[in-house]
């Protein structure tokens, strides 16, 4: 149980990490925010994916894989940055009910099998990066809430009208990192969905703008956190380096694309 407040706005919470039990078995609402924003990523796949010309059947298959290699992709990233926690005992990798995920390594991970089963279906890729970049702002819009009940993730000492205090923070005033990228990401998804029905002009337009729009504010955010996985050289936060790099290449691959785009005829999307 934590004591949580937000004293510059007045507001004060209990938080329970345990949902119920079954059994012996104890469900924590970190898992059950995690499957909601999977859930809410898949019905907008569901919704949208005649639109991005995409057959049900195949892309499903991607998302399977995804979801597991995403998972142990998550854990392998953060275990490689985390060697010395692991090192002893090296069952303790597959503690995840223990905590111990990476967003980056998730979306490495889950992107990784999505395009190879993608390739071997002769799906287009591209088309199919676009419904996955838009998921996983949804996603992680979701999800980052659960590290407001693990009572994690959070940043360093401010005196901001929003900061956040709880026995986690060391009873002071920290800065909300999880809610400044569940906001960003939600915004995110809505600026992408409107572009994706007005402004889409080529395949995977989407999936480079997730990545520029996401990457830039992790990049902004991760600075604040004081949990960050760090390079073994030069002490460099290792999101913060993914999400500069990620931003570069986003930005020169759209140049690139809206160039190519306009030499070409008009995308024909599917309603």
């Amino acid at each position: 149980m934590y004591h949580v407040s937000f004293p510059g706005l007045g507001m004060e919470f209990e938080i329970n990490r345990e949902a119920f039990k079954i059994g012996d078995f104890s469900v924590y609402w970190y898992g059950i925010l995690i499957g909601a924003g999977f859930l809410l990523a898949v019905l907008f796949a569901v919704l949208n994916i005649k639109r991005f010309g995409l057959n049900s059947e195949d892309f499903f298959d991607c998302v399977l894989a995804g979801l597991i290699f995403g998972i142990i992709g998550a854990r392998a990233f953060f275990v490689i940055f985390r060697w010395e926690d692991y090192s002893q005992d090296i069952w303790k990798i597959f503690d995840i009910h223990s905590g111990g995920l990476a967003i980056y390594g998730g979306i490495i991970g889950g992107l990784g099998a999505a395009c190879i089963v993608a390739k071997r279906k002769k799906m287009n890729i591209p088309a199919m990066l676009d419904i996955g970049g838009m998921g996983f702002l949804i996603g992680q819009g979701i999800g980052r809430w659960g590290n407001f009940i693990n009572q994690e993730a959070f940043g360093t000492e401010t005196d901001l009208p929003w900061r956040m205090v709880s026995e986690n923070t060391g009873g002071i005033g920290v800065h909300p990192c999880f809610l400044y990228e569940s906001i960003w990401c939600l915004v995110g998804f809505g600026v992408l969905l409107l572009i994706s029905f007005k402004w889409r002009k080529f395949d995977g337009q989407m999936f480079l703008m997730y990545l520029v729009w996401y990457g830039f504010e992790r990049m902004l955010v991760e600075g604040l956190r004081t949990d960050s996985l760090y390079t073994p050289l030069f002490g460099l936060r290792v999101s913060q380096v993914i999400s500069a790099v990620v931003v570069v290449i986003g930005i020169v691959l759209l140049i690139i694309n809206f160039k190519k785009a306009k030499a070409q005829k008009p995308l024909h999307t599917i309603y």
